[in-house]
């Protein structure tokens, strides 16, 4: 039990490093599943434990942009001059929200309709390996051509953010539902970059974007599993979860301040090389 709480912790600190960095966390854990593998729980809970494992990184978020996502209102003298139960909202949250919730329809409607369809196709090393290497390629190809454009017009902020912006981040999120080793961090980034997001606007969105996405998938998968867990396996996800917390508020901290001086680069070329790596080793 011991050993399988030390490998829960291991698989915990993967996924909160790499939920938010763009490097794919579920091709990560597929990884790393293949050295460390569960021997106490059944091939199920394996496969609800990748994703449940992200609720404890969706926590880190809240934490974080509580003041950016809470949709009620700060100044109760306004609201209460105002007439309705509309006035206790925060207008520019609630417009957020909404767009949030645009950006999730794509992969709501597509990704979870053909959810264990994606699974049996893609949910393997080479198609991980690939999805890592395109996606690389693109980080860096992007940065370049964002290089030379003028920084003033990109959106700095997520009031700046249309509708038709969120629904085509949303579709590049669905890139990542349909083929793991994308990393759903890595293709809405790209998908903000694309569209003229700067890179901090285009990774709060992402952050925001993950909740309901997460939290979603989430529960999906509990409702698939069931509550019937060993003693085992709760100790498992919880720990998992609790570590994945911790470790996603250090790197989103830590993302948040490095792209204000840096660009994506340095996480393509890290996708290239691991993607010939896991090629190499799938041939």
């Amino acid at each position: 039990m011991f050993i399988e709480i030390i490998k829960s912790i291991i698989f915990g600190i993967v996924e909160g490093i790499t939920e938010w960095l763009p490097i794919s966390s579920t091709g990560h854990l597929i990884l790393v599943e293949q050295v460390l593998k569960f021997k106490e729980v059944s091939p199920e809970f394996w496969s609800m434990f990748q994703v449940v494992i992200q609720f404890g990184a969706i926590l880190a978020v809240v934490l974080l942009y509580w003041k950016q996502i809470w949709p009620l209102t700060k100044n109760k003298n306004e609201a209460i001059k105002q007439k309705g139960i509309l006035s206790y909202f925060n207008k520019n949250t609630m417009i957020l929200w909404a767009k949030i919730l645009v950006a999730c329809i794509p992969a709501a409607v597509i990704g979870l309709a053909f959810d264990e369809v994606f699974e049996e196709l893609f949910y393997n090393p080479f198609c991980i390996s690939l999805a890592l290497i395109i996606f690389g390629i693109a980080f860096i190809v992007i940065e370049n051509y964002n290089k030379n454009k003028d920084t003033k017009s990109k959106k700095e902020t997520s009031s700046q953010i249309t509708y038709k912006d969120a629904i085509l981040i949303g579709i590049f999120q669905l890139l990542a539902a349909i083929f793991p080793g994308t990393s759903r961090s890595g293709a809405t980034i790209i998908g903000g970059l694309l569209i003229g997001l700067s890179r901090p606007n285009a990774a709060e969105f992402t952050f925001y974007l993950a909740i309901p996405t997460m939290l979603g998938a989430s529960l999906l998968k509990i409702a698939k599993f069931g509550l019937a867990f060993s003693s085992i396996e709760l100790i498992i996800l919880l720990v998992g979860m609790v570590i994945s917390f911790l470790v996603s508020v250090a790197v989103i901290k830590f993302l948040m301040s490095y792209i204000k001086k840096h660009d994506f680069k340095v996480f393509g070329y890290y996708r290239i090389i691991l993607g010939i790596i896991i090629l190499a080793l799938s041939i």
